[in-house]
């Protein structure tokens, strides 16, 4: 029986904890926030319904500790959002033993980097593996208390562990729950593939008067208009020119639909026409908050080292930086300093080819 420990109680977390759990898998659920651990306790697990799994999940352990959640698990399933990521790796690596993996889902731009910097910092002596996931195997919200709904489920996704020569013993303890799953080349393949970079926060800063407004919309059908969706391709064309300076392998974020969504298009498709066509889209409604994970995460946690790496190979950014901007002026914080940087992901003063030595 796999032992699997969820760090994260929220849309994504509960969903896939409630998976491995109706899968037989010995499941234990963490958060910080005993309001969403809460409804888990009083109904004594998770109810999953819609496109996929279905049924009732009965988790052995439920707590608000990281450390009591990690004894004992083979398998760490990280999915608190990605500015929580630096905290997480701190708490966990005290009580981490030899032959864990810790799989972060996903990890932004830099996540495996990141958590793997700290970890080493603390425990430099002890064999565990961290890898990320390129994105969320699932569209899925929590419907209700102790419930949650699957509105659609990716056909594949990539995942990399750091170092990508050890891919094979993540995929080999994943794949018989996720099938989904692909190796990617490397961690930078991973990172560079964040989609939620593109359309998290640009639609929430270019709605922002109607999500401060309480506005009830589709944040992608209604969200992403055809002048938005243009603006996301741009975004999309600097994120692989970084990537192509990198030589790191990528698909542009029509073709990630294609493939995750099996969304059909023609080389002339607007990515507005795309997103209308996507079903798992179509039942996500708009935040109402201002200050969103859509943008207190994706801008600090997923553009930021975007630019980033776009320093490190001397390609411009400037729409990326346009958003940037935007998001800080907005939020009176200075995301840029916040944010994923080279020092902080480890690699500062690395030449390409160190780089390249340490993710394969």
């Amino acid at each position: 029986m796999l032992s699997v420990g969820i760090i994260g109680a929220g849309n994504a977390g509960t969903t896939i904890g409630a998976h491995f759990a109706i899968h037989h898998c010995s499941t234990g659920i963490c958060d910080v926030a005993e309001e969403r651990l809460g409804p888990i306790r009083a109904a004594g697990g998770f109810t999953l319904k819609g496109a996929s799994t279905t049924g009732f999940a009965r988790f052995d352990l439920i707590t608000n500790e990281i450390s009591e959640l990690v004894r004992g698990r083979k398998l760490i399933m990280v999915t608190a959002p990605s500015f929580a990521h630096r905290a997480v790796a701190e708490q966990m690596a005290p009580h981490l033993v030899d032959g864990q993996i810790i799989l972060l889902n996903p990890g932004r731009t830099g996540g495996a980097l990141e958590v793997d910097r700290i970890i080493r910092e603390i425990r430099g002596d002890i064999d565990v593996l961290t890898a990320e996931a390129q994105t969320l195997v699932y569209a899925c919200r929590i419907t209700g208390e102790a419930e949650g709904t699957i509105l659609e489920v990716k056909d594949e996704l990539s995942l990399a562990a750091l170092p990508a020569r050890r891919n094979s013993e993540v995929l080999e303890i994943i794949a018989p729950f996720y099938p989904q799953f692909k190796p990617a080349g490397s961690v930078l393949e991973t990172s560079l593939l964040n989609i939620g970079a593109l359309f998290h926060p640009t639609p929430a800063l270019l709605n922002i008067g109607r999500i401060e407004a309480g506005d009830d919309f589709a944040y992608y059908i209604d969200g992403i208009t055809p002048i938005i969706g243009s603006f996301i391709e741009k975004l999309d064309a600097e994120r692989i020119r970084v990537a192509k300076a990198m030589n790191v392998p990528t698909i542009s974020v029509k073709e990630w639909l294609h493939r995750s969504y099996n969304i059909d298009h023609e080389p002339e498709t607007s990515l507005f026409h795309m997103i209308r066509n996507t079903g798992g889209y179509q039942g996500i409604q708009a935040p109402k908050d201002p200050y969103h994970r859509y943008i207190t995460e994706d801008v600090p946690m997923s553009l930021v080292p975007l630019a980033e790496f776009g320093k490190l190979v001397g390609v411009p950014t400037p729409v990326i930086d346009s958003v940037i901007t935007l998001a800080s002026e907005l939020h009176g914080t200075d995301y840029r300093t916040k944010g994923r940087s080279l020092q902080s992901l480890g690699i500062a003063g690395l030449t390409m080819e160190e780089l390249w030595d340490k993710v394969l």
